[in-house]
């Protein structure tokens, strides 16, 4: 079993940046690591995703602007967020796998994953 807690959450102007963290009460090093989001009223999609704690994966949409890193002594996720948009704002949640998954960001579905955190709120204004 695998508990993830994300932090980091918070309102955030057009064009800023917010650093989200979520730490792992295992070493998941070797893990499928990934951060979903959910906004209001859309389905949960994956923005990121790292395998191994090197191959890496983004979404389209976040492509450029988000960073996924692993800090394996500290066993945490971060997913780093420049230049945000009012279209990020969302619930972001962190997830984990023992299987990595190779494909691409857009076709990751809430299925791969077998361990979640609960959530943290990204609003952003415009």
């Amino acid at each position: 079993q695998v508990s993830l807690v994300e932090s980091g959450g918070g309102s955030v102007q057009s064009g800023g940046s917010l650093t989200l963290s979520c730490a792992a009460s295992t070493n998941t090093a070797s893990y499928f690591m990934g951060w979903f989001r959910q906004a209001p009223g859309k389905e949960r999609e994956a923005v990121a995703t790292m395998c191994r704690s090197t191959s890496t994966s983004y979404a389209d949409s976040v492509k450029g602007r988000f960073t996924i890193s692993h800090d394996k002594a500290k066993n945490t996720l971060s997913l780093q967020m420049n230049r945000l948009k009012p279209e990020d704002t969302a619930i972001y949640y962190c997830a984990a796998d023992q299987n990595c998954k190779f494909m691409i960001t857009e076709r990751i579905i809430q299925g791969d994953f077998r361990y979640w955190g609960q959530g943290t709120q990204v609003t952003v204004s415009s």
